[in-house]
């Protein structure tokens, strides 16, 4: 067996391992449509993908009274629910996930999702005993707070510089870093690559394959 860089790796969700930034980005829009508020833009939609829902939709709707979130993520949970199994993994994030358990590595999940929401994903049979741990935004602090990976690394009795966080956003390279720990990006999902640099990730890949190769290389 190869020696490992990294004893655990979190992954974010949406973005990362999942192909759903343009059918948030859609939901976003169309619940601040719902409760009258000025709709955002793709890229202001797509910038809150990743934190905390209630922080999500307030920074996309500033213009939304503060008595009207409740109603607005209602509105976005009833769009998503319609669209939820039009989410698929990317292409190659099950060879990778598999691969990456037959170098016994600890797999986990770092995300802006709820506990329910975040659960209900994983009921996919393809992801059954691959993830040994997870934390959600709504069971503690969320991206880019450096709580997430805080936890994990005292259930998992792992150091900073042996976990690495790999997601899509600047909110999750910002949580690492905040954490002291490594980080990867990837350039398919909610962010543009290019504001990754300020972070200092480890590497940032451009597709699956690019994330496979890396992690999977010799260290």
């Amino acid at each position: 067996m190869q020696a490992r860089r990294f004893d655990l790796i979190a992954f974010d969700w949406d973005g990362t391992l999942f192909d759903s930034t343009a059918i948030i980005t859609r939901c976003i829009q169309e619940a601040v449509r719902d409760v009258g508020g000025t709709v955002p833009t793709d890229t202001a939609a797509s910038f809150v993908i990743g934190m905390a829902l209630p922080q999500a939709l307030a920074h996309a709707a500033p213009d939304v009274p503060r008595e009207r979130y409740p109603d607005l993520a209602a509105r976005y949970r009833v769009h998503y629910m319609q669209h939820q199994n039009d989410i698929v993994l990317f292409p190659g994030v099950l060879e990778l996930l598999r691969a990456l358990k037959e170098q016994q590595i600890l797999l986990t999940v770092a995300t802006g999702k709820s506990r329910r929401g975040l659960d209900e994903a994983l009921r996919v049979v393809e992801l059954q005993g691959l993830f040994d741990g997870s934390r959600t935004a709504d069971e503690t602090a969320g991206k880019p707070h450096p709580r997430m990976l805080h936890e994990l690394m005292r259930e998992f009795d792992v150091a900073p510089e042996r976990l690495l966080m790999v997601g899509d956003t600047t909110h999750d390279l910002q949580m690492a870093l905040n954490a002291g720990c490594p980080s990867v990006g990837v350039g398919y999902g909610a962010h543009p690559h290019g504001e990754f640099a300020a972070l200092r990730p480890l590497f940032v890949a451009h597709s699956v394959r690019e994330l496979h190769d890396w992690l999977l290389a010799p260290a």
